[in-house]
């Protein structure tokens, strides 16, 4: 028998996968406990305008996010700590500080776990910081420490 599934069933398939399964298992596990449905013309036609659907927002929501990774590519970002007499910085700059200094820069609030800082940073200077916001959106941005 010929099923489209609803859910993602291990050694089986995943969602919205049309697969073939035997007509035992299919009218008494996988129907009655709502993880398929037959794949008839109409649940097949159904499932494909689903998927358009998905595919258009999903289309929408990339182009934001390339929107705002540009927004904060292109801004200046600065961050102030406290040094000593040598230039160095008490304690390192971390992902809360980054996160927070982009947000007053630019308006976009980022989770701090998203932000990739690739050395520890204790001096002074210009530093570069990976962001992804999305596992097909990614930046990078430049920002600088400066003392207060």
């Amino acid at each position: 028998m010929e099923i489209i599934l609803l859910q993602d069933i291990v050694n089986l398939g995943y969602k919205d996968d049309v697969v073939y399964v035997k007509n035992g298992y299919a009218r008494n596990f996988l129907f009655p406990k709502k993880m398929a449905v037959v794949a008839n013309s109409s649940n097949k036609k159904s499932m494909e305008e689903k998927k358009r659907q998905q595919q258009a927002k999903y289309d929408l929501m990339i182009s934001e996010l390339k929107e705002t990774a540009q927004k904060i590519s292109d801004a200046t970002i600065k961050i102030g700590a406290k040094t000593g007499t040598s230039g160095k910085i008490f304690g390192s700059v971390t992902t809360i500080q980054l996160a927070e200094a982009i947000h007053e820069a630019t308006g976009v609030q980022i989770d701090r776990k998203r932000i990739k800082i690739l050395d520890d940073i204790k001096s002074l200077g210009t530093f570069k910081a990976g962001i992804e916001l999305h596992r097909d959106v990614a930046c990078e941005i430049e920002f600088e420490v400066i003392g207060e």
